[in-house]
């Protein structure tokens, strides 16, 4: 049987092609499981508030295709709250974007630290600092500095140590640009807050080491404007300002949405 060789030529070409082909490694070509998908955004509503408070900023979410939880956090203690929020971390898959809205930003600030997370959103909300609470911070603003203060918190109702909002308080101050059906449905849901979360203190802030945005509503009578935009600032966060009442996810659903949007990386 006679053998067939190649002409010199072609075994030349054939060697030189195979020389510049990569090589291939499946460490490095192929993606890692997960790579690209969308992480679950976590809302935490704040105080006289429920996870309700979410509901025309989910369908937007969810129609990009965006996991969603609305965590209905009891009010009763920054652990408590910390706790509901940790148990939807462990339940969402992959990355997370947590989102605060009012006493909801003091919670994600400790809730934040959990490695999942990989952005953090404050909606009108508190942005303490490492040994600062709410008492604090509103004292250093109106006491110490005397910056204007808010009408929203003049007269609560206090029982059993829980915090709740007049209904004229409710329309006149904390939805006061939403129709008077929609406020009134807020004042009738509104959680009860524990009078000791007023004083619970942050012992490592989140935002020092994620990436974060705020949302400063610019008409809000319940956290000061500018009490929001000093804290917005001393955290370096991403901020948009929106000409809203406490309840921006509310009055401007879009807007909100596409702030969380961005922080998800969304394109």
């Amino acid at each position: 049987m006679k053998t067939m060789r190649l002409p010199l030529a072609y075994t030349a070409i054939t060697t030189f092609m195979l020389a510049m082909m990569p090589e291939y490694s499946p460490a490095t070509d192929i993606l890692p499981a997960g790579a690209d998908e969308k992480p679950t955004i976590i809302l935490v509503h704040g105080a006289f508030a429920d996870g309700s408070s979410w509901n025309k900023v989910i369908p937007i979410l969810q129609k990009k295709g965006y996991q969603t939880i609305a965590v209905q956090n009891p009010l009763t203690s920054l652990n408590d709250d910390v706790a509901f929020v940790d148990r939807a971390i462990a339940e969402a898959k992959g990355n997370v974007i947590l989102v605060g809205h009012s006493w909801g930003g003091v919670v994600i600030t400790q809730a934040g630290n959990n490695e999942k997370v990989k952005a953090l959103v404050y909606v009108a909300a508190y942005a303490p600092d490492e040994g600062q609470s709410i008492e604090t911070i509103t004292q250093d603003a109106f006491e110490v500095r005397k910056l204007p203060n808010v009408p929203g918190l003049a007269d609560p109702i206090v029982e059993d140590g829980f915090i709740r909002l007049k209904e004229e308080a409710v329309l006149k101050h904390f939805a006061q640009d939403l129709p008077a059906h929609e406020a009134k449905l807020i004042a009738a849901g509104q959680g009860r807050f524990h009078v000791s979360t007023i004083s619970a203190k942050i012992s490592n802030p989140a935002w020092k080491s994620k990436p974060s945005f705020f949302i400063v509503s610019d008409n809000d009578h319940i956290i000061s404007p500018q009490v929001e935009k000093e804290m917005a600032e001393r955290m370096r966060a991403t901020t948009f300002h929106l000409p809203t009442s406490h309840v921006a996810m509310l009055a401007q659903p879009q807007k909100v949405a596409e702030v969380i949007l961005q922080a998800a990386g969304d394109k």
